[in-house]
């Protein structure tokens, strides 16, 4: 176990062991049940790297009151997962739980919503869930409520210094919307994170989504609303998950026109491509006038990243944090997605030190 003493850094960073919790030992892919990339291991190799460096230093996680969560997600959903592990329990052979049915728009009627199946567990496992890649096992909720405080932590702390901190949150979150899990996510923590900032700080805020897939219920949750800009870089949803949403022309609706921004990747692109769109989005974020930033920071950008197609380099990730580091706003960075161990932890120092205003790494 890595020790999480608090030092004298210059940038703050949360951390829970309770993440461990959410261990599932396989989820479905193709049709076939596999062992997952979305796994502890990567939390603690992203801690052991930032323990390394005094210039990071691990600050106290807080609980929080689950209202912030009912805030962004439907109180509904957030019930159901809390008993959802217990209730389909019986129905598995296995340690995890795994949807075999889904909810389809084709099977509304009209523009109504379907009705939640309250009396058969596995069919409210499916109400719930758009995959079958994110298993639930018995300790999946308290590891999501654990993710949301690591993140709602570090605004703490960005909120009392308007500088940058960092959460490493895992489960990661930007697939999960209002009242949706699926791409290895429950709980939302940068939507959570950016919707209490919004009302704490008065103004509106932006979410800039920078890992490889794009973050579909940040988007939803988001879409109508004008106190959050969402702006996401991400591989093409013509090829990349989660498919359905991403596409460039989709640039929100009401309130929320002209609130989200989405920027389409080609297979390969690699550091000069990538930072030249980057800084692009900076400066689509800075002439919104927003009053502070939430970073969905996914390396799985990265060239060995296994479930990816991109061409970054460990050089990338150092500048891509220094561009946002431009916006001069308070900024709270949660982890989201990034799958190469061997190189995970290094890129995350990277990018933290680029946004934090400290110098390269030796590595880079």
């Amino acid at each position: 176990m890595v020790s999480r003493s608090v030092g004298s850094g210059t940038m703050r960073w949360y951390f829970s062991p309770k993440h461990q919790l959410h261990d599932p030992d396989r989820e479905v892919r193709a049709g076939t049940p596999t062992p997952g990339f979305e796994v502890a291991r990567r939390a603690e190799i992203i801690a052991a790297e930032l323990s390394r460096d005094e210039e990071f230093s691990p600050g106290e996680v807080h609980s929080f009151d689950r209202r912030v969560i009912d805030q962004v997600h439907d109180p509904r959903m957030v019930d159901w997962l809390e008993e959802a592990w217990a209730e389909c329990r019986p129905f598995s052979e296995h340690r995890e739980i795994i949807p075999d049915v889904f909810r389809h728009a084709g099977l509304s009627i009209g523009e109504g919503h379907a009705r939640e199946p309250r009396d058969k567990p596995m069919a409210r496992l499916g109400f719930y869930s758009f995959d079958s890649m994110t298993p639930i096992v018995e300790g999946t909720y308290e590891a999501s409520r654990s993710a949301v405080d690591v993140a709602l932590s570090a605004l703490d702390e960005v909120l009392e210094t308007r500088g940058v901190a960092y959460g490493l949150c895992r489960p990661p979150g930007h697939h999960a919307s209002t009242a949706m899990i699926g791409g290895y996510c429950f709980f939302n923590n940068a939507a959570v994170t950016a919707a209490e900032m919004a009302r704490r700080l008065g103004g509106p805020v932006a979410i800039v989504d920078v890992d490889y897939h794009h973050g579909n219920g940040t988007q939803s949750i988001f879409y109508d609303r004008d106190d959050v800009f969402y702006a996401s870089l991400h591989g093409a949803p013509s090829r990349a998950f989660p498919y359905f949403l991403g596409y460039a022309e989709e640039s929100g609706v009401g309130a929320g026109a002209g609130w989200n921004h989405n920027v389409e990747l080609e297979r390969g692109v690699a550091d000069d491509e990538y930072l030249y769109l980057l800084a692009q989005i900076t400066e689509t974020v800075h002439a919104r006038g927003v009053v502070g930033v939430v970073i969905s920071l996914g390396v799985d950008t990265y060239m060995n990243d296994p479930i990816s197609d991109l061409a970054l380099s460990l050089s990338a990730y150092f500048p891509a944090g220094r561009l946002l580091r431009e916006l001069a706003l308070p900024t709270v960075v949660v982890q989201e997605g990034g799958y190469d161990q061997a190189d995970l932890g290094i890129n995350v120092r990277s990018f933290l030190r680029g946004v934090g205003g400290l110098d390269r790494l030796d590595q880079d």
